[in-house]
């Protein structure tokens, strides 16, 4: 969904990492001159700041930490692509949005670009590590992680030849190709291939 179905550009990403940063310094009392860097390296290795801070051991509450990343950010950066939107619904195959973000940042963005009814469902931060799940005990799961991808697999019960994967993150990609999905890497330019597959899952 992020720098996907809208462009980098916006600066919602970057408006991002500062939040997470600030959350670092003031919940944390991290190292301000570490912080940078620290939350760089744990995107890296973790997926997500968020679950490397928790792998680490560093514990917050998963929706405060999700108010103060998303809660402020310029989503009046987004604004309404009737292109997009016109594109999304003369596709009649099934639209699933797939991201590490929480359902609250998933309904402003949706919201702000007019696509709200443009896709069946979405699966995100609470889908894949609900309260009740084993994988609270196991730490976040989230993307490039092949067990988020393959989760969301599940979840939605597609069938991964038949299903196109479209994401910005190489990383992700290639997580998504060795759980047998097809791929389609979005850059500056939104990329769509047309091969008859009978399902499409949007996954940023």
């Amino acid at each position: 969904m992020d720098d996907t179905l809208y462009p980098r550009s916006c600066g919602i990403n970057l408006a991002c990492r500062k939040k997470i940063e600030e959350f670092m310094l003031k919940y944390l009392h991290m190292e301000e001159s570490e912080v940078p860097r620290i939350c760089l390296d744990l995107y890296v290795e973790y997926g997500t700041t968020m679950a490397g801070l928790k792998a680490l051991g560093y514990e917050f509450d998963d929706d405060e930490y999700h108010a103060c990343v998303h809660g402020t950010l310029p989503y009046e950066a987004l604004n309404p692509d009737p292109v997009l939107r016109n594109l999304l619904l003369s596709m009649p195959q099934r639209k699933i949005i797939f991201t590490n973000a929480d359902k609250g940042h998933v309904a402003q963005v949706l919201h702000r670009l007019d696509l709200e009814d443009c896709f069946e469902g979405v699966i995100c931060f609470e889908t894949l590590n609900d309260q009740s799940s084993e994988s609270k005990s196991n730490g976040i799961l989230c993307k490039p992680s092949i067990e988020a991808i393959q989760a969301a697999i599940k979840i939605t019960d597609i069938d991964p030849k038949k299903t196109i994967f479209f994401d910005d993150s190489i990383r992700n990609i290639e997580s998504g190709k060795a759980a047998g999905l097809h791929t389609v890497i979005v850059s500056i330019i939104f990329v769509f291939v047309g091969i008859g597959l009978n399902q499409l899952i949007m996954m940023p």
